[in-house]
């Protein structure tokens, strides 16, 4: 593997390529968390890899069936004497929406965030729950 020095100048040229290509006119550092989302017999779930975000700087709404996740991450300052080999580590805004089902109790959603990991459960109302009917016998 050959690594060579990071240049600004050469990123810069990398958006332009990658915004001419894509057909956009400007660029704005924007990245977005990786979720899954998943069914479990209680309700839905929603987890999200924020490594190295404040908890408390993750904004989570629950709007008209959609919930949205947003935040910031903010950007390393610059280190005199630090030249990037390679710089991945996105830092700017970011906003993730998912549709609801209807079936969720929006009322009683809630979100943990342990080892850069946000989960946020949406449980499902009472009356959409799966009950035994128990059969009477005569």
């Amino acid at each position: 593997m050959l690594l060579t020095t990071y240049s600004p100048f050469e990123k810069e040229i990398d958006r332009f390529i990658n915004d001419v290509l894509n057909g956009t006119s400007a660029h704005t550092d924007v990245w977005a968390p990786i979720c899954d989302v998943y069914e479990h017999a209680n309700g839905f779930a929603v987890t999200a890899a924020i490594p190295g975000l404040d908890p408390k700087e993750v904004n989570i709404t629950v709007d008209d069936g959609v919930l949205t996740l947003s935040g910031e991450r903010k950007a390393e300052a610059d280190v005199e004497g630090r030249t990037y080999l390679v710089r991945e580590m996105t830092a700017g805004t970011f906003s993730r929406s998912f549709r609801m089902p209807t079936n969720v109790d929006a009322e009683k959603v809630s979100a943990a965030y342990k080892n850069g990991v946000l989960k946020i459960e949406l449980p499902k109302k009472e009356e959409a729950k799966p009950r035994r009917i128990q059969i009477e016998t005569k």
